[in-house]
């Protein structure tokens, strides 16, 4: 029986080989400026990633997934400042600066819930700005570091000069982290995490150690920023306090509620929306950004409740009901 051309065109998985595609066939015609900001998205995406896995799965709202971000990012130009240019040792390194921080701060942010969650996690994220911004001897203060050397894929590899190169290397970074993570949702973990939010007195009493489990989430989606703070380097060859702050952290978050909380696919949709709007849309009218950003953000919340990927479950369930019904 063949299936309803509606039911395949609302179909999320349908959706997200169109999303494939598209991302591959960019890197192939789109200019230079699409390139570069399509390869930001990436990034910021995986910063959305790491807040959607706390606040959709675990039930906790982030505010400071640019702590981790910001090691990661500052780990990476660093390390390429002094030499070690290679991407497998860039992420490798970015990635374990940033569990161990995640795990550190997790061991006291993780007692918290709700709002008190949100508020520690926010002065943990503005805590670490501030120290990038007054560490000048390491981070370059508020100026930044500039003139950080271009990557490349393994040792003897030649250095990816071309915006165009960048993009490829962190759409494959970006397609290796998101399968993991999809991967290790779909074990028992995910389900766990899915428990905790829901009932986390009913896990406690049944003998899960609550605790351990939210602190494992944590430092995981700490591993996330992480990965996505060294391809943000990557890509702009420069990292500044500005990259790292509240307003990135805000706009995160944003990014996470318009795609939808518990939805990988969404973090990255909302995040392409919000950098979309700030670095496009934004350019015919300037400093108009924060305006735009603030009215997409409202009609989000009462056209769209259930985010990008609600929105996308909806369409696909009508579809599937209808071919019920004309069956």
């Amino acid at each position: 029986m063949l299936a309803h051309p509606a039911t395949t065109l609302a179909s999320p998985r349908s959706l997200v080989g169109y999303a494939v595609i598209w991302l591959l066939a960019a890197g192939v015609v789109a200019d230079t400026y699409t390139v570069i900001t399509l390869a930001r998205i990436l990034a910021v995406g995986l910063l959305a990633v790491s807040v959607a896995v706390l606040s959709g799965l675990a039930g906790l709202p982030s505010l400071g997934q640019v702590a981790p971000f910001a090691v990661g990012a500052y780990t990476t130009a660093l390390l390429a400042r002094a030499g070690v240019t290679v991407g497998v040792a860039q992420l490798a390194a970015a990635t374990a600066a940033a569990v161990l921080f995640a795990a550190l701060t997790g061991l006291a942010v993780v007692r918290t819930r709700g709002t008190a969650f949100l508020m520690v996690t926010l002065a943990v994220g503005e805590l670490t700005a501030s120290t990038a911004t007054r560490w000048t001897s390491l981070t370059g203060g508020s100026d930044g570091l500039a003139g950080i050397p271009a990557v490349r894929l393994v040792w003897g590899a030649p250095a990816l000069t071309t915006d165009r190169q960048v993009y490829w290397y962190a759409l494959g970074v970006t397609a290796v982290v998101v399968a993991a993570t999809v991967g290790v949702l779909r074990w028992p973990a995910g389900l766990l995490l899915t428990g905790i939010r829901d009932h986390e007195v009913r896990m406690g009493a049944c003998g899960h150690p609550v605790g351990a489990y939210l602190l494992a989430a944590y430092t995981g989606a700490g591993a996330i920023a992480g990965v996505g703070g060294a391809l943000l380097v990557c890509v702009q060859r420069y990292i500044s306090p500005a990259d790292v702050g509240f307003d990135t952290a805000a706009l995160v978050l944003l990014a996470v509620i318009i795609g939808g909380a518990a939805s990988v696919g969404g973090a990255f949709a909302g995040a392409a929306l919000i950098v979309g709007t700030r670095d496009w849309l934004a350019g015919p009218w300037p400093g108009h950004a924060p305006l735009l950003v603030g009215a997409m953000l409202i009609a989000a919340v009462y056209v769209l409740p259930g985010g990008l990927s609600g929105l996308t479950h909806r369409l696909h369930q009508r579809a599937a009901a209808r071919r019920w019904g004309r069956d």
